[in-house]
């Protein structure tokens, strides 16, 4: 692995706890912020993709468009477009004054994330 690709895999897992983490509380929950490290966790790790893949990329949160982007090395995620989607909204929306993250809105998050971070894992030959 690029050593550049392991710290776009590291930021990515670093999101990752924060959002089982946030999801996981008990007191003081903030399902706001679990869904915003789902979001920067796929966003990380599809970066982490193109990278190691040499592909450019734009400076986005855009889940959607860095997924069109990886699909050129790996077209078989084409199925994983229904979780991005979702999760790129999540970048913004929870973030500012507004619509508020409830406990169901974290634990989906989590579960869309699960669901690429392990497809990306699996690419580089890292564990789940």
């Amino acid at each position: 692995m690029k050593p550049l690709t392991r710290e776009w895999v590291d930021k990515a897992e670093g999101d990752f706890r924060s959002c089982e983490r946030e999801t996981r509380a008990r007191r003081y929950p903030n399902h706001d912020s679990a869904c915003f490290h789902a979001q920067q966790c796929v966003e990380k790790y599809l970066k982490a993709r193109l990278q190691e893949a040499g592909l450019a990329f734009p400076r986005t949160h855009d889940l959607d468009d860095l997924l069109d982007l990886v699909l050129a090395a790996e077209p078989q995620w084409v199925g994983l477009r229904p979780a991005v989607a979702q999760l790129t909204n999540y970048a913004v929306v929870f973030r500012y004054p507004g619509p508020s993250a409830g406990k169901a809105d974290a634990r989906q998050a989590l579960v869309r994330c699960r669901l690429v971070r392990k497809s990306v894992r699996l690419s580089f030959g890292l564990k789940d």
